[in-house]
């Protein structure tokens, strides 16, 4: 059996790094192509001499190869194993290892096994490697072609504190991992204006706050007083204030302006679960990025499906030059499988789903679909 093992492991292992290898090349083609039209202009801030190079549109489509590659990881795998399996019914080798002592829930637990361990690497490329490749590339877009930053007015972002609200506005995000055009207002507990800060640009702090470069500060204080016919009324003593830095405290962190400024479904778990708590506790609604969270902790997973899905492909009887009709099959069903848990995240949030449901809804399908193909094709058969 540890022939068996080596052999089929070996196979299968080949086959998937060679999908993954030319899916790998078609994705970074088309990335190059989007990145033509950018190369030679120069950043508007630091004006000539600091063009985007071809060196440059090279290496920010080398970082995204992380991200390509968890996306592919659940589709190689199915396509990969299919095709190792098919090949091997095809040539009768499958037949030889059952005859041999190879029995259906022998080879499923071989195949499981050889998922788990693509669910590992999947997991650590898209909750580590990813993260930190996209970020990088990222900033350096924004090096050469400017900030980062999302719709008109950038990224919104809520605290709650001991006597007082803050809502935050983070207009942009710069190379060097430095904010720009911050604006906080502060409420208090009546929900009235208290204060209101802005700043240029501000960087993170390394004990929960943020320095604040060039603040102008506008303070509200509310005070009662009376009119002539003593009806009680309120007015506003406004001063203005201006500081070259400040400091200012908060729990906000780098990876939540992060989460908030770049896509959702590019940041680690652990970032994300942080930043769908500092949502909740603060009465915004969670459930975009509870999605993602779970589609984070689901996804990998699917590597153990689309295993078990292509375990009923070797005992099959094929004819001669069958195995490619097969084969585009399984792409077909990578694609159908990519598509669908897309489409039921979009699904899920508009209709309010149960954020986990949203997410392991295509997995349990597929792996409805992958039981049922192995009892009926193999055990029963």
């Amino acid at each position: 059996m540890k022939t068996v093992r080596k052999l089929i492991y070996h196979e299968v292992i080949t086959s998937i790094c060679l999908v993954t290898v030319g899916f790998l090349s078609l994705f970074l083609f088309f990335d190059l192509v989007d990145e033509l039209p950018a190369i030679g202009r120069n950043n508007p801030l630091l004006g000539e001499g600091h063009a985007y190079l071809l060196r440059h549109a090279l290496l920010y489509v080398g970082l995204q190869i992380p991200n390509h590659l968890y996306e592919l990881m659940p589709i190689s795998v199915l396509i990969g194993t299919i095709f190792v399996m098919a090949r091997l019914a095809q040539s009768s080798e499958f037949t030889i290892l059952r005859t041999s002592g190879l029995g259906p829930w022998r080879a499923l637990r071989l195949l499981l096994v050889l998922g788990s361990l693509f669910v590992v690497v999947s997991f650590a490329v898209g909750d580590y490697v990813a993260p930190a490749a996209d970020r990088a590339g990222q900033l350096l877009k924004a090096k050469f072609q400017g900030r980062i930053t999302i719709g008109q007015t950038g990224a919104w972002l809520k605290e709650k504190q001991a006597y007082s609200n803050s809502v935050v506005n983070v207009r942009a995000l710069t190379s060097n991992n430095e904010m720009q055009g911050i604006r906080i207002f502060e409420f208090d507990n009546k929900g009235l204006v208290v204060s209101m800060t802005e700043a240029e640009s501000a960087q993170f702090g390394e004990t929960n706050s943020w320095l604040l470069k060039k603040t102008a500060r506008t303070d509200f204080q509310i005070r009662p007083s009376t009119d002539g016919i003593n009806k009680a009324v309120e007015s506003a003593n406004v001063t203005l204030s201006r500081a070259a830095e400040m400091s200012w405290p908060t729990d906000i962190s780098a990876e939540m302006v992060s989460v908030a400024l770049l896509k959702p479904d590019r940041m680690a778990t652990y970032d994300l679960f942080n930043y769908v708590q500092h949502l909740k506790a603060n009465g915004q609604s969670a459930q975009r990025y509870e999605i993602e969270f779970w589609k984070k902790v689901f996804y990998p997973l699917s590597c153990l499906v689309m295993a078990m899905l292509a375990l009923p492909f070797a005992y099959l009887h094929f004819r001669s030059g069958s195995v490619t009709t097969y084969v585009f099959g399984g792409v077909m069903i990578g694609i159908s499988f990519f598509l669908l848990n897309n489409v039921f995240g979009y699904i899920g949030n508009l209709q309010n789903w149960q954020p986990w449901l949203a997410a392991a809804t295509p997995g349990l399908l597929y792996g409805a679909v992958s039981m049922g193909a192995f009892g009926w094709l193999v055990l029963r058969r």
